[in-house]
């Protein structure tokens, strides 16, 4: 069974950087669509980026374009996430997610509905 463990999450002040990684275990990434999806208090889960299982298509968030960058690499069964210029209104539980599926563009299944595996979550705060 597929398992995955965020990690990376952290406090950071406005305009700072973070990577965040998801290793999997229990299976490989190969063939699964992965996502990062966030939610922060009193909000609902929302997504933020999705990326294909050959990695070919990626799919961003509107808020977050050209700020984060989605990659993945199977050989280590790991997918990341690079956010950069990080502002106040990104802190939220940061998820990774996953769902098996070989369809080459990725932006119809990067909902939160569409992923049955998921992380337990790591916390982005960015605060000065």
């Amino acid at each position: 069974q597929l398992q995955l463990v965020e990690s990376g999450g952290g406090l950071v002040q406005p305009g700072g950087s973070l990577r965040l990684s998801c290793p999997a275990s229990g299976s490989t990434l190969d063939g699964f669509v992965v996502g990062w999806f966030r939610q922060a208090p009193g909000k609902v889960r929302e997504r933020v980026s999705c990326i294909s299982s050959s990695g070919g298509s990626t799919h961003y968030a509107n808020f977050v374009k050209g700020r984060f960058a989605i990659s993945r690499d199977n050989a280590k069964n790991m997918v990341h996430l690079q956010m950069n210029s990080l502002k106040p209104e990104d802190t939220a539980v940061y998820y990774c997610a996953a769902t098996f599926s070989g369809f080459p563009i990725v932006h119809p299944m990067c909902v939160v509905s569409a992923f049955g595996s998921w992380g337990q979550g790591t916390q982005v705060t960015v605060s000065s």
